[in-house]
């Protein structure tokens, strides 16, 4: 990686993503992670403040980028829990079937190139009645909003890291093989429009 994707990058996303909306977004679905728990993306762990310490038994956390890795050495540290990284792509999950109680998806869906291939290896490690919880941002109801999505996301997807701003988040998630529980979206307060459309709930193995 260069010295944007190492460096300048991992700061940019640690601070659009650990705004208050959206670590509100982040309260609405982390606390319900259990057992042994992938996540996907993890990024600078951002999340692990917000796990319920008393139903967690470990954290598997999946995160490709040196740089983000690196910004989250303090926030390891404190975890009440242990946590391993496996230093891989999501398409790529080096564990064995059927072995977290629960993956954890948190605006990571977006920037994962092969997202199908992902979601199958999410659904692979994931046990028998085990959750995917997820909370991403993803294409926007609204005619008028997905034209600016389309329109943005080519420049958009190149400044930041690969995220995509128009996925059908549902979509993906149940035609890789999940089922989705609940669901609820909204746009979100105080960002562009484009940027701004929220999809968060649970799914599970159909």
């Amino acid at each position: 990686m260069g010295f944007y994707e190492n460096r300048i990058l991992p700061r940019m996303i640690d601070l659009a993503c650990g705004t208050g909306p959206i670590l509100e977004q982040r309260e609405k679905v982390v606390p319900f992670a259990e057992g042994r728990v992938l996540e996907v993306g993890m990024g600078s762990g951002i999340n692990l403040p917000i796990y319920d310490r008393d139903r967690v038994e470990m954290v598997w956390g999946l995160e490709p980028s040196e740089g983000m890795r690196r910004r989250a050495a303090k926030r390891l540290a404190a975890a009440p829990f242990p946590v391993e990284w496996l230093a891989l792509p999501g398409e790529e999950i080096p564990l064995d079937d059927d072995s977290a109680d629960t993956v954890l998806l948190t605006y990571t869906l977006c920037t994962i190139p092969d997202f199908a291939k992902a979601l199958e290896q999410m659904r692979r490690v994931l046990k028998p009645g085990g959750r995917l919880l997820f909370s991403e941002h993803g294409e926007a109801p609204d005619e008028n909003v997905r034209k600016w999505q389309n329109r943005i996301n080519p420049i958009w997807k190149r400044i930041a890291g690969g995220c995509n701003l128009n996925r059908r988040v549902p979509q993906l998630i149940e035609e890789s093989g999940f089922k989705i529980e609940d669901i609820d979206t909204k746009y979100l307060s105080g960002a562009p429009r484009f940027a701004a459309f929220q999809y968060w709930g649970s799914a599970t193995q159909r």
